[in-house]
């Protein structure tokens, strides 16, 4: 593990404009924070979306653990239902018939992409023991809602669909993501079982839940921790209007039914609007009967598992991912 410089800290993608005083936040996490309230930089809420995800992809990197080398990466592109193509990229640690997590990135639909999580899905290729496809959706608001959500499952499907010529073992198949990715990920676990294409996993960091910002985490935590009221209300802005926002495909919760999706694993961190959102969804899953694993990372933020250079719980996520992909595989 590279040693982690603090002052890095004042390049990373996301800025907040102070720190409250939350003593469950722990050292590490608090002084990533600290650097970050200090750097100055203007809060992505108040830019244009183009500047927006040019600063986010400044800084995506700055905080992660090192790039891990693979035996295949291989850019792809993927037809889309209206004629159009979206790039996707194929990450493998090893050569044969791989399973494969179809992964989507975070970024509240609005910033974000391929490249700003290489790092992650090259450590859940190395480590989860799959092939991994990073899909790099269209981001709104040139695309908004539901263009996101479509061009997710017309990946899932591609890749299903491909996976023979692509070298890949489609049989064996997960769905990830995180914050809106995740979202993205719940979403086409459900369009799957409805198709009948068979999921092994859904693989959940921190995902969006609900419509609307109203359980306790969200009033806690509005901000000062990264992803802030402010940069929620703006990426929602951006991408999907007000009265749309009770749709299933944007909002898991509202899901009429659940019962027979593919068993779930949930990384969320204690210090994040999102994490009761997560909690319920977790919950109306079991309830459902669906296999749930669960892991609350204490005392870090929004975006953490994109700090493992200075972060122990991002490495911790890493592996217990890693864990649940592993242990989906042989099931």
């Amino acid at each position: 593990m590279a040693d982690f410089n603090p002052g890095a800290a004042r390049s990373a993608a996301f800025h907040v404009t102070f720190l409250p005083q939350f003593p469950e936040l722990t050292p590490a996490m608090r002084s990533v924070l600290e650097r970050m309230a200090r750097a100055g930089h203007t809060p992505l809420y108040r830019l244009p979306p183009a500047q927006a995800r040019a600063a986010y992809e400044a800084g995506a990197g700055v905080l992660e653990v090192p790039r891990p080398e693979l035996a295949r990466v291989q850019d792809l592109r993927i037809p889309t239902r209206d004629g159009d193509s979206i790039p996707a990229r194929l990450y493998a640690p090893s050569e044969g018939r791989l399973p494969v997590l179809v992964y989507f990135h975070g970024g509240g639909f609005t910033i974000g992409s391929i490249a700003s999580h290489d790092t992650l899905c090259r450590v859940l290729a190395r480590d989860g023991g799959c092939a991994v496809v990073s899909v790099g959706y269209r981001l709104a608001p040139e695309h908004r809602f539901p263009t996101a959500v479509e061009d997710a499952w017309d990946a899932v499907q591609s890749v299903a669909r491909e996976a023979a010529a692509l070298g890949l073992d489609g049989s064996r198949l997960a769905l990830g993501g995180d914050s809106a990715g995740g979202t993205l990920a719940t979403v086409c676990a459900m369009l799957a079982r409805d198709a009948g294409l068979p999921v092994a996993l859904q693989l959940l960091f921190y995902p969006g839940c609900a419509a609307r910002q109203e359980a306790p985490s969200h009033r806690r935590y509005h901000e000062g921790v990264v992803l802030e009221q402010a940069h929620i209300e703006y990426f929602f802005g951006q991408y999907i209007a007000e009265a749309a926002r009770d749709d299933w495909r944007f909002a898991p919760l509202n899901t009429p039914d659940v019962e027979g999706v593919a068993p779930a694993w949930f990384g969320l961190a204690e210090c994040d609007p999102l994490c009761d959102d997560g909690l319920h969804y977790a919950d109306k899953l079991r309830a459902a009967g669906v296999v749930v694993d669960l892991e609350i990372y204490r005392g870090v933020t929004h975006e953490f598992i994109k700090m493992g250079r200075a972060l122990p719980e991002a490495r911790q996520a890493h592996a217990d991912a890693a864990a649940a992909l592993q242990h989906a595989w042989q099931a």
